[in-house]
């Protein structure tokens, strides 16, 4: 998810039933990295992904902005 603030990312993750370990966090290493926050994300936990893994990214902005997709991993 879009890395703003940790407290809203766990308790996205409770809601949502999700393990701690299925979440993928950096916040602890680039803070709120507004746009980037997915690619790097991605780029931090990529040689935890394998072929096949479903992953779904979220990220909210300003306002009432927000986006998400469901992706399966092909490399």
């Amino acid at each position: 998810p879009h890395q703003a603030n940790k407290r809203i990312i766990d308790a996205t993750a409770k809601r949502l039933g999700l393990n701690e370990e299925k979440v993928m966090l950096n916040i602890h290493k680039y803070g709120n990295t507004t746009s980037g926050t997915i690619p790097l994300c991605l780029w931090d936990y990529e040689s935890q992904l394998k072929k096949g893994d479903n992953i779904m990214l979220a990220a909210f902005g300003g306002g009432f902005t927000w986006g998400a997709t469901y992706i399966k991993w092909a490399y």
